[in-house]
């Protein structure tokens, strides 16, 4: 039988010199003969314990007890039984002496009585971490028990161990055997190891060797006293030495009322609330003198009120997550954060912490738990961060669950500093980039919000190949709100754009775009961002394409882009003034480049939510004071068309309130920045709005009312004969009739009071309101040219033409 322990045990190694771990420092306290080392493994340096047994020869009592324990530690598993990872038996010579070590290698755990003090818990908190230890350990020796019928025989402090998540798990099992009650025949004793038990953990049968009586009780009849003694030795902080000592009960925890008053009941009748469960009634059944009636482990773990805390019910939520349904998961993940201070902090970090992580990670937790990851998080160190939370977190972005989408949206700020530059652009990025396509106008903004916190940490590569396509396209969002701040964003990581992109992007982004949005702050966002980058830009640039397209919002509806708007106009006028006297001064420096740049501005704050849509007057159109039509996004400015040869610049009036004007159709084109043209460099061929190399486009078109400007420049005028007056009169007359400042109004010829139709036009045809050129183009001809002598009424003679203003005559046949 020895030789056949032997070869079980030394069946996984031939030596110390051949086991595949490093054996370390030991620990000063260990069950029975056993020393407890640390150890590691040389593969791959992971932490490990090693029990170690040593005697004198092969048939060493204590030697094959130690057998019995290796045997019964391979083949026994539970959850709350230390794990059994490798063993070996080693023999060594001294001289003519001979000595035989047994190795076992298990999980990395520590002795229960070292990692108390190390804890140093007190009151509440003490008496939860034990209830949830005292829970596991029931648990094991229930296992053992009812389901084995196995007899640990020597339950004690010292035979319990902590892992490295702080469960209490089960070992020292040199002593177990099976429980042989129901064999008649057998005489001799139950437990072969007997003698390895201290007597002062025996109870009174086993120490008086009444082993028919022991077999005729219970088989938790031996472990439950056991667990009587364990409990006395873990409240009353010693070791016990004696039977009688178990008598002293006070230390085992009673039930404890708090009594507090009601400051509004007039009899002040006091009110008491529960500070911690009765372990006492327990207590006593465990230790029981009668065998049979000694409370069964199994009982103790199911029905003691002394288990029946918070810590334990909330580690034993975690463990049978998968169970639960969704309404259940829900609330429980919501009460998670504030119950989580109210627990033991190293129990949460080392034992909450990982199931929550790992349920997660594997889908079986809801979306709220990632609120109470992040806030046990935030109580690690940055390296425990990295290793324990971050890699969590990475594998959530590739989740399809838009509440997890939106829950690390929201709370990237608390984890996006830790996220290293490689892992953002490579396993962060190409997931949180799906939200900007995303239907949910939420998670859009969300999205658009994140790319403050990443956008530092992707490569240029990643900047202008996708991000800046993305952020073009939420800029013509059909949320206002989106709009503004995507202006605000750009703004913020302009400096982490190269020098080329900046000067591609920036101007187009925030004058062509941002300063003709419809919605008030989405303008004044514009004004800001461009306040913000102004060193991005030179003199030729501020005083060419910036200047101008600011000054016309010191006009606008909105109060506050007005004041943002001039202050932007004195901030750049600075900066050419500045240029100016450089220049003037002969330094070559600053004439060539022409950027001067002003003191740093403060981080641009994010626009109201999607929640908010503004009042009435923060929707009315940008009106420019060149053009009566609304400028918008998708149209280029009137001063481009004022450029144009051979056409007369008709001046409109401006007396009328802007706010007035009807308010275009918010931008909804998803095509880039570049389509969109700079109309005060219209006449520089050669120059091109900086998005062409950054979203590939079609040939852009001509907006529906330049196109008929175009086509009016293209078609002839003919000149008819007039009579009393022209056809140019009569446009005049259209053209200037609302026009109150107009100083040549007076004078001008007033319009015809009779119904006669105009010449070449259908009496169904309107003039497009969209061009300002309509009134003065050349209508379609709808039939082949007549000559105007034929025409109908008027005389052949056409009048004498005169210079100035002509008076009509009213009463003429012809009219």
């Amino acid at each position: 039988m020895l030789k056949f322990l032997k070869g079980v045990v030394a069946g996984s190694g031939s030596g110390p010199n051949n086991l595949p771990y490093n054996i370390g420092e030991p620990y000063s306290s260990a069950w029975g003969s056993w020393t407890h080392s640390r150890g590691t493994s040389k593969d791959d340096g992971s932490p490990v314990s090693i029990f170690s047994l040593s005697g004198s020869n092969a048939n060493d009592g204590h030697l094959a007890a130690g057998r019995n324990g290796v045997k019964r530690l391979r083949t026994v598993r539970h959850p709350n039984i230390l794990s059994f990872l490798h063993s070996t038996e080693a023999e060594t010579f001294d001289g003519s002496t001979s000595k035989v070590t047994i190795y076992i290698v298990t999980e990395p755990v520590m002795p229960l009585s070292e990692k108390i003090k190390e804890l140093g818990l007190e009151g509440i908190q003490r008496d939860e971490y034990y209830a949830w230890g005292l829970h596991r350990i029931a648990k094991a020796v229930s296992f053992l028990n009812n389901d084995c019928k196995l007899v640990h025989g020597n339950v004690c402090l010292a035979s319990v161990v902590v892992t490295q998540t702080l469960d209490w798990k089960l070992h020292a099992f040199d002593v177990l055997s099976e429980f042989d009650g129901n064999s008649e025949a057998s005489t001799g004793p139950m437990l072969q190891y007997e003698w390895l038990v201290g007597a002062q953990y025996k109870p009174m049968e086993m120490s008086k060797s009444d082993w028919a009586t022991i077999r005729k009780s219970p088989p938790w009849s031996i472990d439950s006293w056991g667990l009587g003694c364990l409990i006395y030795e873990l409240f009353s902080g010693t070791k016990l030495s004696k039977t009688e000592e178990l008598r002293d009960t006070a230390s085992i925890p009673k039930m404890l009322l708090l009594s507090s008053h009601l400051k509004d009941s007039s009899s002040f009748a006091p009110v008491y609330f529960l500070v911690s469960q009765s372990l006492l009634p327990d207590y006593q059944r465990l230790l029981s003198s009668m065998p049979s009636r000694r409370l069964n482990s199994a009982k103790l773990a199911e029905n003691s009120e002394y288990f029946q805390n918070k810590l334990v019910d909330t580690i034993h939520f975690m463990e049978i997550l998968n169970l639960k349904d969704s309404v259940e998961k829900d609330t429980f993940f919501r009460k998670l954060p504030n119950l989580a201070e109210q627990l033991p902090r190293q129990i949460v970090l080392k034992k909450l912490l990982p199931l929550l992580a790992s349920s997660l990670e594997f889908g079986s937790a809801a979306a709220p738990a990632l609120t109470a990851l992040l806030k046990m998080g935030s109580w690690l160190s940055s390296e425990e961060f990295s290793t324990k939370v971050l890699p969590t977190i990475v594998k959530l972005f590739a989740s399809n669950d838009r509440a997890i989408r939106v829950g690390l949206l929201q709370h990237i700020d608390q984890y996006g500093e830790s996220l290293s530059a490689q892992i953002v652009d490579e396993q962060v990025y190409p997931h949180v980039v799906t939200g900007f396509s995303d239907t949910s106008a939420v998670l859009r903004e969300l999205t658009l919000k994140s790319m403050l916190v990443l956008a530092p940490k992707l490569s240029q590569r990643t900047i202008s190949g996708s991000l800046l396509k993305y952020l073009s396209k939420l800029q013509v969002d059909e949320e206002p709100a989106i709009r503004t701040n995507t202006t605000i964003l750009l703004g913020n990581i302009a400096s982490y754009l190269n020098e080329g992109t900046r000067k591609r992007v920036l101007i187009n982004a925030f004058t062509v775009r941002a300063l003709r949005d419809t919605f008030s702050p989405a303008r004044g966002a514009g004004i800001m961002a461009l306040c913000a980058t102004s060193s991005s830009y030179d003199v030729n640039e501020i005083a060419t394409r910036i200047l101008p397209n600011v000054v016309v919002l010191t006009i606008d509806p909105d109060s506050d882009v007005r004041s943002k708007a001039f202050q932007a106009v004195d901030q750049f006028l600075q900066i050419v003034k500045q240029y100016h006297e450089k220049t003037n001064a002969g330094d070559s420096t600053g004439a060539a480049s022409g950027a001067i740049p002003l003191p740093g501005n403060a981080l641009l704050g994010w626009a109201s939510s999607l929640t908010h849509k503004g009042k009435p007057s923060e929707q009315t159109p940008l009106a420019s004071a060149n053009s009566s039509v609304p400028l918008s996004p998708v149209v280029s400015s009137a001063s481009s068309v004022m450029d144009s040869s051979n056409i007369m610049p008709v001046r409109v009036s401006s007396s009328e309130d802007i706010a007035d004007q009807p308010a275009p159709v918010s931008p909804s084109s998803t095509d880039g920045w570049g389509e969109l043209e700079n109309g005060l460099h219209e006449e520089n061929g050669n120059e091109k709005d900086g998005w062409d190399d950054i979203e590939p486009l079609e040939e852009p078109k001509p907006s529906p009312a330049l196109a008929n400007i175009q086509a009016a420049q293209k078609r002839p005028v003919s000149q008819p004969k007039l009579q009393g007056t022209s056809l140019q009169a009569k446009n005049t007359v259209k053209i200037t009739k609302n026009e109150d400042d107009d100083l040549w109004g007076s004078i001008a010829a007033p319009p015809p009071k009779s119904t006669s139709k105009p010449l070449n036009l259908k009496p169904s045809e309107k003039v497009d309101d969209d061009d300002p050129w309509a009134a003065i183009a050349a209508p379609q001809p709808t039939t082949r040219a007549k000559p105007l002598s034929a025409g109908r009424g008027r005389g052949a003679k056409p009048a004498a033409t005169k210079l100035g203003a002509q008076r009509i005559n009213r009463t003429s046949s012809g009219m």
